[in-house]
């Protein structure tokens, strides 16, 4: 008497088809990653990445600016805003921005004030906190966006670290609006 044919006897692709499609996309992937750096006989980052990095630096930078500014105006923020502040300038030194003033520097309010008007890009503060929280919110909120929408343009080790830094400034919004601390 023949058995029945068993349920799971080809319900879907068989381990080996399995092992060597993978180990065929992973050559196929190795093959790809080299070819898009072929432009630069070293193991250099492309014109084009390093546009992306010190653009994505710039944003922190001024960011960080934004920052100073509302922390200068508004005092009485810089303890809730100081974490926010220190992480934007360490991802600007992570796409390869220049050390601004160091994290510490707002806790003094001349070192603050000297160092708001400088950034050109930063807007004036609101007269009240709620409002200056607002605009740092709105200013995360929409770097946020345009770096998760830049992932699609930028290699592999860029863009994890373009959607890490996105994700980063999802949360200071959500902290900035909903976190009252």
């Amino acid at each position: 008497m023949p058995f029945p044919p068993s349920p799971r006897a080809r319900s879907g692709p068989r381990r080996r088809s399995l092992l060597a499609v993978g180990s065929t996309a992973l050559a196929l992937a190795g093959c790809t990653a080299g070819d898009e750096d072929s432009g630069d006989p070293g193991d250099g980052p492309s014109a084009a990445d390093r546009r992306a990095r010190a653009r994505a630096a710039r944003d922190s930078e001024e960011l960080a600016g934004r920052y100073d500014a509302v922390i200068a105006a508004r005092p009485g923020l810089a303890e809730r805003l100081r974490p926010l502040r220190e992480a934007v300038v360490r991802h600007a030194r992570a796409f390869g921005g220049g050390p601004k003033a160091s994290p510490s520097s707002p806790s003094s309010p001349s070192s603050s004030a000297s160092s708001a008007p400088s950034s050109p890009s930063a807007p004036a503060v609101p007269g009240n906190d709620r409002d200056a929280l607002a605009v740092l919110a709105a200013a995360e909120r929409e770097l946020a966006d345009r770096r998760a929408k830049a992932l699609v343009g930028v290699p592999g080790e860029l863009a994890r670290l373009l959607a890490s830094v996105a994700a980063a400034g999802a949360a200071h919004v959500y902290l900035l609006t909903e976190g009252d601390a």
